[in-house]
């Protein structure tokens, strides 16, 4: 696949920037990564050539995107091969059986709520203790009023599809509190998204 017809998304390529300076911030000087729904393979080809003593495992649950993912980060050899992974899947077959990040953007919004019930019980299975949980994008913060065009956007996805749209932050961490995972930090980035960062309990046990 030639780099010129690679799938291209322009927020990827604004937001990965603003991104990568809460990593470099966040994480030690080396680890291994487990992105969910690396889409384009913008963030992973960003982010592991900024940080090569980071190894870093793409996935995405559509097996046609795979060939792109791969291709943009062919050059960089602290990418491992795009797998195959649908986060409500138990387990994740496949994947590396302990990781010291899991990370994934604007996936909550696009996807049933299934989806983030099982991201956070795979993340918890898969994490190391103390390990996080990285999810960027736009959420409805209780308290907080929500940015015109985020209420756009909100709308313009439940009209494609009912399951989707803006996840209520405090139903977000909720279902992570019950996996075994506590928020640490919840980071204000540009264009009215959030990085939240979550860590995995010590004791937390790795259950279904």
């Amino acid at each position: 696949m030639s780099p010129d017809n690679l799938p291209f998304s322009p927020a990827a390529e604004r937001n990965a920037p603003p991104i990568l300076s809460e990593l470099e911030r966040l994480l030690p000087a080396r680890g291994l990564a487990l992105e969910l729904a690396s889409g384009t393979g913008q963030h992973a080809a960003h982010f592991a050539a900024a940080l090569p003593a980071w190894q870093w495992q793409p996935t995405e649950a559509e097996a046609t995107a795979l060939p792109a993912i791969a291709a943009r980060c062919r050059h960089l050899p602290n990418v491992r091969p795009t797998l195959r992974l649908d986060a409500t899947a138990n387990p994740w077959e496949g994947m590396p059986p302990e990781v010291d990040v899991v990370y994934s953007a604007n996936l909550l919004h696009i996807a049933p709520w299934a989806v983030t019930s099982g991201l956070m019980r795979g993340a918890a299975r898969h994490l190391k203790p103390q390990g996080l949980l990285l999810l960027y994008g736009p959420f409805i913060v209780e308290g907080v009023p929500t940015a015109p065009s985020n209420l756009a956007f909100d709308a313009d996805l439940k009209r494609r599809d009912p399951a989707w749209g803006l996840r209520p932050l405090a139903a977000v961490l909720e279902e992570a509190r019950h996996a075994g995972l506590r928020l640490r930090e919840r980071l204000q980035l540009p264009a009215n998204n959030l990085l939240l960062v979550l860590e995995r309990e010590p004791t937390a046990a790795a259950g279904p």
